[in-house]
């Protein structure tokens, strides 16, 4: 990936377009969201993978992040709190729980930053 320099921020050329992305969220997304980002649907697209290897149906999947950010360290990101909203109608807690710790190891953007930033989950199953 190459990022070229803009007024206002940088900006590189991906498969799906332009993505521009600034300090200021007025020009582009902010780096820590896409790093946030980056760790919330990486964990998402592999619990759908292992549910669906565990043969567990469901219908839908969401993940809700929440960040800790230490100002004293350059506003650093300190924790992702990461939350699965998995709807289906036959899942079960203990398998999902099972899934869960799986997809945290499966997870390659978990493993690059599990050293410097404390990830944790919790998941709730919606009818």
């Amino acid at each position: 990936m190459e990022f070229k320099m803009t007024d206002k921020g940088f900006e590189t050329s991906v498969e799906y377009g332009t993505l521009q992305i600034s300090g200021d969220a007025e020009y582009g997304y902010r780096p820590f969201k896409l790093l946030v980002s980056s760790v919330a649907v990486c964990s998402g697209g592999v619990l759908r993978k292992v549910l669906e290897r565990m043969r567990m149906p469901y219908d839908d999947i969401s993940v809700q992040a929440k960040v800790t950010r230490v100002e004293d360290e350059a506003n650093r990101v300190s924790d992702i709190h990461l939350h699965f909203v998995i709807k289906g109608v036959e899942l079960s807690q203990e398998k999902v729980e099972k899934a869960i710790k799986v997809t945290r190891k499966n997870c390659s953007m978990v493993q690059s930053v599990k050293d410097s930033i404390n990830i944790t989950e919790s998941f709730e199953i919606v009818a």
